[in-house]
């Protein structure tokens, strides 16, 4: 076998491996992210005053349609 073949596909390998480490740390970081952003969602809705209930009678019980 070629030394230079070998050195060539050991740098390949090489190479490879540490596009696929990297791409891994960075989905990692995406999900981090990802779940970071949620949890501030999550308390600002949670945030939010509830409207207070409005008992006017039968305004807005009822639903009138014509088809």
């Amino acid at each position: 076998m070629d030394i230079a073949l070998t050195n060539s596909l050991l740098r390949i390998a090489s190479a490879n491996s540490q596009a696929e480490t990297a791409q891994a740390v960075e989905v990692t970081v995406l999900k981090k992210a990802l779940n970071l952003q949620a949890s501030a969602a999550a308390t600002l809705l949670e945030a939010i005053p509830q409207p207070p209930s409005v008992n006017l009678g039968p305004l807005g019980t009822q639903l009138d349609t014509f088809a």
